[in-house]
């Protein structure tokens, strides 16, 4: 049987500190299993999109360290950008590349936003 394989693309609400930016990513590779596609920062916008994959509970561990530090290291009250945001990781959507299903992918994101209320005391909209 192949693994099951997600894809994880947060968006976080800083694109313009590149040392907020480096720590934030870092610890996504801080999961053993979970590769770091793609880190996508823009200045305008001052939002990074950030690209990883791995088997669900690996990706699910890598973004939840990614939520916890991104509200660590950015300042909401202090956000400034063209494009409308929430919060210190804005957006955290999961996507079904390989033997798995939307709804299971769907049920990942549930257990993730579950764990980042309960540990982190940030709510979400799922």
């Amino acid at each position: 049987m192949n693994k099951q394989l997600i894809e994880c693309v947060p968006n976080i609400s800083e694109g313009r500190d590149f040392a907020k930016i480096n720590a934030i990513t870092a610890v996504v590779e801080t999961v053993e299993g979970v590769k770091l596609l793609d880190v996508d920062p823009g200045k305008a916008t001052n939002r990074t999109v950030i690209t990883f994959v791995g088997e669900p509970e690996n990706v699910i561990e890598a973004a939840f360290r990614l939520i916890k530090k991104a509200a660590e290291l950015i300042d909401m009250s202090k956000h400034s950008g063209e494009h409308p945001r929430f919060g210190a990781t804005d957006v955290c959507p999961l996507v079904p590349i390989s033997e798995i299903s939307l709804k299971e992918a769907a049920a990942h994101a549930q257990k993730l936003g579950e764990t980042v209320e309960v540990d982190l005391g940030i709510t979400g909209y799922y």
